[in-house]
């Protein structure tokens, strides 16, 4: 029987999933708070939260689970996030009279230290490295095993 554990969970892996998971229960607390108890009052900003929220539950969990499906989710979310951290931080900087209340994402993540800025950039960088480290190892392992040798997928081990 073979099983797979992701690679992604070791070394800095587990501090950058760390992160994402303290982010997720941040942003989640904070959405939920704003939504039952100010929806009214700037609903694009706190749906924009609670959509932040769903994407930093989903990246911890791609980040953690294995397999190259779980890391193309992960590719995925964590693009997503920075692509919505770029626009809603420089939407809020040019027009900030658009978002009354801040979001997550507002004005590049100030409210959580930039957090949100540098976390999807970091998070990139780690899986390209994952990416390429697997890519290497099938590789090197196709090389010794002959024609035998099978792919891995990124982010496992067998």
């Amino acid at each position: 029987m073979v099983t797979q554990k992701s690679t992604r969970a070791v070394g800095l892996g587990r501090v950058l999933i760390a992160v994402y998971a303290l982010l997720a229960l941040a942003a989640t607390g904070r959405s939920v708070f704003q939504i039952t108890t100010q929806f009214s009052e700037a609903p694009l900003a706190y749906t924009l939260s609670a959509l932040s929220a769903v994407v930093y539950i989903v990246a911890t969990v791609a980040l953690i689970a294995p397999g190259q499906g779980w890391y193309a989710v992960a590719w995925a979310t964590i693009s997503f996030e920075l692509v919505g951290v770029l626009i809603i931080g420089l939407v809020t900087v040019l027009d900030p009279e658009l978002f009354p209340h801040d979001t997550v994402w507002s004005f590049f993540g100030r409210g959580y230290g930039f957090v949100p800025l540098v976390l999807p950039v970091l998070g990139i960088l780690w899986l390209r490295r994952q990416g390429r480290a697997t890519r290497a190892a099938v590789r090197a392992g196709a090389e010794g095993a002959g024609t035998g040798g099978s792919p891995r997928d990124p982010g496992t081990t067998r």
